[in-house]
């Protein structure tokens, strides 16, 4: 209760009149005028009703305590035995929070954050948006419900914001044990062909079982290597790059029975190859029109080292030219197809027939060249119908299609057939979606009989014009026209024969973008792109793996002709693998080297400096069986200055809001009339006398 002023004319004017009747009561007293103290008392009531006293009494209302509960959401806690810890913790303390009325508690789930491609556990900062509006004297705790591997713990001496104890329930047993594998170093790029090292560490945490830990090692989905490793040890493994574009090297140590999560025992590391000084043999069985085409376009690759020869002067032709006034270079043919054909990554054909040049006995080793993983391209004219025609030689043992020995010569435009506009080699050239195709025309093809491997494109009527093939681990593939350059020229319009060309010899050079059966996946972020390229029809749906070991069936729709897509918004990060009938691929979302895939064994030790700042409590929930073992509430009023081990102490706070004011003028009404009349009629009574 308090009493307050509202003058009614300014404090100026009231304190004049005030020092007025002061001077004349003091005057009156000198004098000794009858009255005077009586007259001095009426005059204070008539400045003190001026001045108009109000007595206030407000109505206060207590205000909550707050008590802010974090629950760990994160990845580390969602194997099933945490999840339930966590939620029959969670109910737990809410249970024993409600028993006091007084306590307002603030629930927060701080799970990964998903535009983060490096998730952690960041409770503090979860902690401090919850409490953002609260002012701290109504704070009375925080309360952690974590497995304890928490990143964003601040430095201890550093301000929370508030002034009240910080508890922890932890989830998981002390026991627990883990075992991990990471990617410790390793190149971004390497050259196809050459060796690389990289080098990986076994890790455990806990107490693991004794003795080596089991590593297998896969590269590109096949398993190239088993060993076993010394935990805690960097382990370097050498390996060659077998191809271009992505290499993805896969190292997964062995599960160990009862381990908290199998998610971290894969790591994997992506490698892009680099084809270096591509070696091509370009091989043209006479000077045409066609050959500058083939020329042009590998001598404009600054990565293709091209051996070109043409066969200027076969065996046969004698016109007695003497061999000294020859400018020809003699044709290297031991060296080229016997010492060194493994040295090349393509053999080009370019209108060659047999005419001697080449021993029957060098075909056979174009072929075996071809089984052990080369590339032949045959680009086929008029010779390759006649008698003198390579696929009479061994080599036919790798074609995909051997010649009727008749030619078509009519005007055709080139077609994509079903296959080829799925296939990656011809889908999607410019000019193929219109009838007729928006290119130029040919003039002749080589007949042959049903080609092997699929056909791509055709003739008039249907004919093969460009089969493509696999034999052995090798590719061929037959272009059973010469006149591939009208379109380089620009005859009727030209055509796209530079992607063409490009892309066949890309493909007989194994380019994984260009598998005609292939299943890939890359990460954006959270966003899972997965792509299924098949020229068989629709491929069904995929599987993936999450890294926690949960498994999702996702639907591939057709965003291309041969080409199925998917996307996916993924909320854990990690290793995940996507399989689709006999294919599999493994992609890694978020970064590799996440904190919350370096450690995933529960601990009271990140947390406990802060606790015992605090006078909180660090308390590990698992209990007998299935049983969850919670402490009890302890409110405190003033500062919590004790730790309790057994209970979890809350500052109370002794905050209030105001709901309303009461308030009461004194010399207003009945009261301040009375006071007035009282005075006045003791100055008059005085004066009677």
């Amino acid at each position: 209760m308090t009493i307050e002023f509202s003058p009614l004319l300014p404090w100026i004017a009231i304190g004049a009149l005030a020092a007025l009747a002061a001077l004349l009561a003091a005057l009156g007293l000198v004098q000794r005028v009858r009255g005077t103290l009586v007259r001095a008392v009426a005059l204070a009531v008539v400045a003190l009703a001026l001045a108009n006293p109000i007595l206030s009494q407000e109505e206060r209302a207590p205000l909550s305590t707050i008590v802010a509960v974090v629950v760990d959401r994160s990845q580390s806690q969602q194997s099933p035995e945490r999840i339930r810890m966590t939620d029959a913790a969670l109910q737990g303390l809410k249970d024993r929070l409600a028993q006091f009325p007084q306590i307002e508690a603030r629930i927060v789930e701080a799970a990964d954050d998903p535009d983060t491609e490096s998730p952690s556990t960041r409770l503090f900062t979860a902690l401090n948006s919850a409490l953002s509006d609260v002012p701290p004297a109504r704070v009375g705790g925080a309360i952690f419900i974590t497995d304890g591997q928490v990143h964003d713990v601040p430095g201890i001496n550093q301000p929370l914001g508030f002034d009240a104890p910080v508890h922890a329930l932890i989830t998981g047993r002390p026991d627990e044990f883990d075992r991990r594998v990471e990617i410790v170093s390793g190149p971004r790029f390497g050259i196809v062909g050459e060796e690389q090292v990289v080098t990986y560490r076994v890790i455990d945490d806990g107490p693991t079982p004794d003795g080596p830990a089991e590593v297998t090692i896969s590269l590109n989905g096949q398993e190239i290597a088993r060993q076993p490793v010394t935990p805690d040890t960097d382990i370097p493994f050498r390996f060659t790059v077998p191809r271009g574009g992505n290499n993805i090297l896969e190292v997964a140590v062995a599960p160990l029975a009862g381990e908290v999560s199998a998610a971290n025992n894969r790591a994997v590391h992506v490698l892009d190859g680099i084809r270096e000084n591509l070696r091509v043999l370009l091989v043209s069985g006479e000077p045409h029109s066609g050959e500058r085409a083939w020329r042009n376009l590998l001598k404009s690759d600054a990565a293709v080292d091209l051996v070109h020869f043409t066969i200027l002067r076969p065996p046969e032709k004698q016109d007695g030219t003497p061999i000294n006034e020859l400018s020809l270079i003699a044709f290297p043919t031991r060296e080229l197809f016997v010492e060194k054909i493994d040295q090349f990554d393509l053999i080009i054909f370019d209108r060659y027939q047999h005419r001697g040049v080449l021993p029957i006995i060098y075909y056979d080793n174009i072929a075996q060249y071809v089984e052990k993983g080369g590339a032949l391209l045959i680009a086929a004219g008029p010779e390759h119908a006649g008698p003198d025609s390579i696929a009479t030689t061994p080599l036919a043992a790798v074609l995909p299609a051997s010649p009727t020995g008749s030619m078509t010569n009519e005007g055709f435009y080139p077609r994509l057939t079903d296959e080829g506009k799925k296939h990656p080699v011809t889908r999607g050239l410019e000019g193929a979606d219109s009838e007729p195709p928006h290119w130029g025309r040919w003039f002749r093809t080589v007949d042959v009989d049903r080609p092997q491997g699929q056909t791509v494109m055709q003739a008039a009527d249907g004919r093969p014009l460009l089969v493509l093939n696999r034999v052995g681990k090798g590719r061929v593939a037959m272009l059973l026209s010469d006149q591939g350059w009208l379109w380089s020229r620009g005859f009727e319009g030209g055509g796209p024969s530079v992607p063409l060309y490009r892309r066949m010899a890309h493909w007989l050079m194994q380019e994984p973008a260009l598998e005609e059966e292939a299943l890939t996946a890359h990460a954006t972020g959270r966003m899972l792109e997965i792509d299924r390229q098949t020229i068989k029809g629709d491929p069904g749906p995929a599987t993936v793996t999450l890294p926690s070991g949960r498994q999702e069936t996702v639907t591939l729709g057709e965003a291309e002709p041969g080409l199925y897509r998917t996307r996916l918004q993924t909320a854990e990060t990690g290793l995940f693998e996507i399989a689709n009938g006999d294919l599999n691929t493994l992609v890694h979302v978020g970064a590799v080297d996440a904190p919350e895939f370096k450690a995933t064994v529960s601990t009271t030790a990140l947390l406990q400096p802060w606790a015992d700042k605090t006078k909180g409590l660090v308390h590990r929930v698992a209990g007998e069986g299935n049983q969850v073992d919670l402490p009890s509430i302890l409110p405190v009023r003033g500062a919590v200055r004790v730790a309790d081990a057994q209970r979890l102490s809350l500052r109370m706070t002794d905050e209030t809001v105001l709901k309303g004011v009461t308030s009461l003028p004194l010399f207003a009404g009945f009261l301040g009339l009375a006071a007035l009349l009282l005075v006045l009629s003791a100055t008059w009574y005085r004066e009677g006398r």
